[in-house]
């Protein structure tokens, strides 16, 4: 059982047990391993003000071949968001003995990893950056708690964000983690986008005035 309920969970099927007003909590836990009140309590945490990096929050991505899914990356400053790290790496910790009682071998790196690992826009020795994922879609939010969409142009990659992620156990042929279930998100505050910088015409161009004749820098 305890292969296919991480299957479940992964893939979001566990999710629909937490709603409260489902009242059959023994089938809550023969399908997903878990009580539902463990599963609304275990491994969740809210982290603000991080920043959003590679963001597929509104269309499922599938990254390395894998299955489609919606995700994003979190970069977090050791220093602003030190109080976040130190709650990720409990859960971790309360995830992996909740797990493993006994203890684990050969468990894999986790889902938080060291910003100096990547060479991307926004990370570096100063920061940490954490993988979470969705089958499902999540919610995304606007600061007043509207919803957002695409056309919305946010979240976009450099701003900052508050998001709640559920830490998990992998235990399967692809080895022992654990993982970030990716849960809900809310647009925080503007930052500077990563990737190519948008041209400002002020640089580019010089106001055209009646009677100019055209010119071309290819001539």
């Amino acid at each position: 059982m305890g292969e296919y309920a991480d299957y479940l969970y992964e893939e979001g099927l566990c999710q629909q047990w937490e709603d409260p007003d489902f009242e059959d909590d023994s089938l809550a836990e023969a399908l997903c391993g878990r009580s539902r009140r463990t599963m609304s309590d275990t491994g969740i945490v809210k982290l603000k003000n991080v920043r959003l990096s590679f963001p597929a929050l509104f269309e499922a991505k599938s990254f390395n071949e894998g299955k489609p899914k919606f995700s994003a990356v979190f970069l977090l400053n050791k220093k602003t968001n030190a109080a976040d790290i130190k709650a990720i790496r409990a859960a971790i910790e309360a995830v992996t003995k909740e797990k493993w009682p006994k203890g684990v071998k050969n468990l894999k790196p986790s889902c938080l990893h060291e910003g100096s690992e990547k060479e991307y826009d926004g990370y570096g020795e100063e920061v940490m950056y954490l993988s979470a994922s969705s089958a499902k879609r999540v919610p995304v939010v606007d600061g007043d708690m509207s919803p957002l969409t695409e056309e919305d142009g946010r979240p976009y990659a450099g701003c900052y964000v508050n998001c709640s992620i559920r830490l998990w156990a992998q235990d399967n042929e692809y080895g022992k983690r654990i993982n970030a279930q990716l849960r809900a998100v809310q647009f925080y505050k503007k930052g500077e986008p990563f990737g190519e910088k948008q041209a400002d015409p002020e640089q580019e161009f010089e106001k055209v005035t009646d009677g100019d004749e055209p010119e071309s820098d290819l001539l």
